[in-house]
């Protein structure tokens, strides 16, 4: 992907497959460490966690250390509490009550929430073209709490929510 133009890697392993580390170092190519419990096919069958924010707190903190162990510098570093990957809804409001935690590491934080079903399990059980409200929801109460960069389906709709909520702060 690199060699095709690929600027930013974001990868839902957090670069734990063999080689990975090495091969981003190589590229040069920014990237996006995501926490995932488990694996992508039973990741959703039992996920367990002590505290689930300090928990992908730790495992994030650890892969960025791995990343710099292998020469990926900071500046080339954000990091994604993996909402959806892992966890259960109330792990997920869990991180999202804590987000604060994760600027800890002095990195960028990006959020990927858009159309997730925990939206759906929250509200009334809405296909994921109908979480849209929910997804906006989410997105405002992660910039409330610093979160700068989002991952989402219904872009126009998402610049907006934020224009308005950013001018309603500046007021």
């Amino acid at each position: 992907a690199c060699a095709a133009g690929a600027r930013i890697i974001n990868d839902v392993s957090a670069l734990t497959n063999p080689g990975a580390l090495e091969a981003v170092a190589e590229t040069g190519a920014a990237v996006v460490l995501m926490h995932m419990q488990g694996e992508p096919g039973s990741m959703q069958e039992n996920p367990q966690y002590e505290n689930a924010a300090k928990d992908v707190f730790g495992t994030l903190k650890a892969r960025v250390e791995a990343c710099e162990e292998a020469g990926i510098r900071r500046l080339r570093i954000a990091v994604d509490p993996g909402i959806g990957f892992g966890k259960t809804v109330d792990h997920n409001l869990e991180i999202l009550n804590r987000l604060d935690i994760y600027r800890g590491l002095s990195l960028p934080v990006l959020l990927g929430v858009s159309r997730k079903s925990f939206i759906a399990k929250l509200s009334c059980g809405e296909a994921p073209k109908d979480r849209v409200p929910g997804s906006l929801a989410a997105v405002l109460a992660a910039w409330a709490q610093g979160v700068r960069m989002f991952r989402v389906h219904d872009v126009a709709e998402t610049r907006q929510a934020l224009a308005v909520a950013q001018a309603i702060g500046e007021a």
